[in-house]
């Protein structure tokens, strides 16, 4: 019996939430916030003069891209992280917020607002990990959803005092697709797919139909392991959940961040299958972003870093309509 799908990915269960999590976080040297959210839009194609050393260098060359739309965002809080001495694991010592946002997101803690600054710049270098709070604000993009969503970033620096350095100028400010990413950069996407519901082994796994005549069913999995055992391996192709995983995609290539005045280069006449018209900041993305329309998507810093070579921005001549 042949089977497909990767055993790479598994179990296949459903996401645990619509925001993507990431489980690993990049090593960035310079001062700077390493991943933010963004909203699926859907895709087009675009010309641009390819840059790469392949057989197309310095001719047009025509790629598909998916747009996505980028919310409002702001930082409204840092977080400090410690080491636990028992089990020597990454533990959060404590936070602080602005307090104005604190306040308008119904944050409980707020004993440690912005006045504990200055006092907590001293303990800095105590900490081993320092990240930054950010809230986006969906309702003002076209995906019907109207509650913030709060969110996590690490931050890019040598050490702990430059993080904080950095945390400390952005609290209670808005940050911009800009101030993270540059035209031309190599990110990682993460997302959760398209889910399908509960799927057939035929559908999930791609394996053959059986003959007519071996059973009285066509489309199963046939055996289910070799005679003497009385268990199933996770190996065997079964039914079950199909799509709405989480999946990251390494190494996606930004080709244009637009702002919110550049939208109407990208806008339709009657908008974007399924989603509508983009009416704030964007970034185009080379290939495919996994999820339907309107799915909420996080863009990081690559972790198997393609940019040492430099950050060439693509020099585009058409985008369609």
């Amino acid at each position: 019996m042949t089977r497909h799908g990767s055993m790479q990915y598994w179990p296949h269960r459903r996401a645990q939430k619509r925001l993507p999590r990431l489980r690993n976080a990049p090593k960035v040297k310079e001062p700077v916030l390493c991943n933010m959210v963004a909203y699926k839009v859907g895709m087009t194609h675009l010309a641009y003069v390819d840059d790469s050393e392949g057989p197309a260098k310095n001719q047009e060359a025509v790629r598909a891209v998916t747009v996505l739309e980028v919310p409002r965002m702001e930082v409204y809080g840092i977080r400090f992280y410690g080491t636990d001495e028992i089990s020597n694991y990454k533990v959060a010592r404590g936070e602080l917020y602005n307090k104005a946002l604190a306040q308008k997101l119904n944050v409980k803690k707020l004993a440690n607002d912005e006045s504990k600054l200055e006092s907590m710049k001293a303990k800095a270098k105590e900490f081993t990990d320092i990240t930054a709070l950010v809230v986006a604000y969906p309702e003002e993009v076209s995906v019907g959803q109207h509650h913030p969503v709060r969110f996590e970033t690490t931050l890019g620096g040598k050490d702990s005092a430059e993080k904080f350095e950095l945390a400390s100028k952005v609290l209670g400010k808005e940050i911009k697709a800009t101030d993270i990413f540059k035209p031309g950069e190599f990110v990682d996407v993460s997302g959760v797919t398209t889910g399908k519901g509960w799927a057939g082994v035929i559908k999930r796994f791609h394996v053959k139909r059986n003959r007519r005549k071996a059973t009285n069913k066509v489309r199963h999995g046939g055996p289910l392991g070799s005679y003497g055992d009385s268990r199933i391996f996770y190996t065997v192709p079964r039914a079950g959940q199909m799509g709405f995983n989480y999946r990251t995609e390494h190494n996606k290539r930004i080709l244009k961040i637009g702002a919110k005045a550049d939208a109407v280069t990208i806008n339709k006449g009657s908008g974007f299958k399924n989603y509508g018209v983009v009416k704030n900041d964007f970034i185009i993305v080379h290939g495919s972003v996994g999820g339907p329309s309107k799915r909420m998507v996080r863009l990081r810093k690559s972790i198997r870093d393609r940019n040492i070579k430099g950050i060439k921005e693509p020099k585009i001549t058409y985008i369609a309509k």
